[in-house]
């Protein structure tokens, strides 16, 4: 059985210090668990995006030309780290919570005098840090094919984190429902892969037919990844506000769903 390695904190430790500890540990668990496995955490997005950046931004960009007045591997760049920091964060969490509840020491977490904030929050931090890993090594990429400029840095950091930190919240949702591993697969392959590629990743809103534009504005990645461009570039298809908006909304959302499967012990006890 797989245990967490925990300093106990003091005798006279206040509530909020012990409960910071247990966040701490559990997320340099996550972190350590990134690190151990790097060659399935982080060498696999890398050469995933640098083969995307050679065929679509390089043989492909160079007949495209410009997309909005911007030339085509700039454009795809901003798509291409929020991509790799999606697909990253959330794969993190649901393979490793449901492997918590696979393995059974979920349920040491749960009996333990932690609060579910501090459960939730250690898991989401470890996979924001390996989204955020991921998004440093795909931008660092990005760098040997084009000039990479951050005009906003903070919009370009905010956007990030918020980005991360939903689909980090998805995949523990994902990984509490989940009864197989095959079910773990299932929502990045059907649900968040055709989201991410109808994001405008690889296009502008703008070329789409009436219909298709309309459609694309029901997607929320779209409005993150035009955040996140607007970052890198200053040009963005949607209002930033609204993309804010709706990237705080969903973290709310998420965020108070984790926590009430948590208390109610959803797909966790048994």
């Amino acid at each position: 059985m797989s245990r967490i390695p925990t300093t106990p904190p003091p005798a006279d430790a206040s509530p909020l210090r012990a409960n910071l500890v247990a966040l701490g540990t559990i997320a340099r668990r996550e972190v350590t668990r990134i690190l151990r496995i790097w060659s399935q955490t982080l060498v696999p997005p890398a050469i995933t995006m640098t083969l995307y950046f050679l065929i679509f931004g390089g043989l492909i960009g160079s007949r495209i030309g410009t997309m909005d007045g911007i030339t085509y591997m700039d454009f795809i760049v901003p798509g291409l780290v929020m991509m790799s920091v999606i697909q990253n964060s959330y794969g993190n969490i649901s393979s490793s919570f449901f492997g918590a509840k696979f393995g059974r020491h979920v349920e040491e977490l749960l009996v333990s005098p932690m609060p579910p904030w501090v459960i939730l929050g250690g898991y989401v931090a470890g996979a924001v840090l390996r989204g955020l890993m991921v998004g440093v090594i795909v931008l660092c990429i990005a760098m040997l094919f084009t000039t990479v400029r951050i005009p906003h840095p903070l919009v370009t950091l905010s956007t990030v984190l918020l980005g991360a930190t939903i689909f980090s919240l998805a995949g523990f949702v994902n990984a509490v429902f989940a009864k197989k591993f095959d079910d773990v697969a299932i929502v990045p392959i059907f649900i968040l892969t055709p989201l991410t590629y109808l994001g405008g990743v690889f296009y502008s809103v703008k070329l789409l037919p009436g219909w298709a534009e309309a459609a694309t504005h029901a997607n929320p990645i779209f409005y993150m990844v035009n955040a996140f461009r607007y970052g890198l570039l200053g040009q963005s298809d949607v209002p930033l506000w609204v993309a804010y908006a709706l990237m705080v909304g969903f973290v709310v959302a998420l965020g108070a769903l984790g926590l009430w499967l948590l208390k109610r012990g959803v797909g966790l006890r048994s």
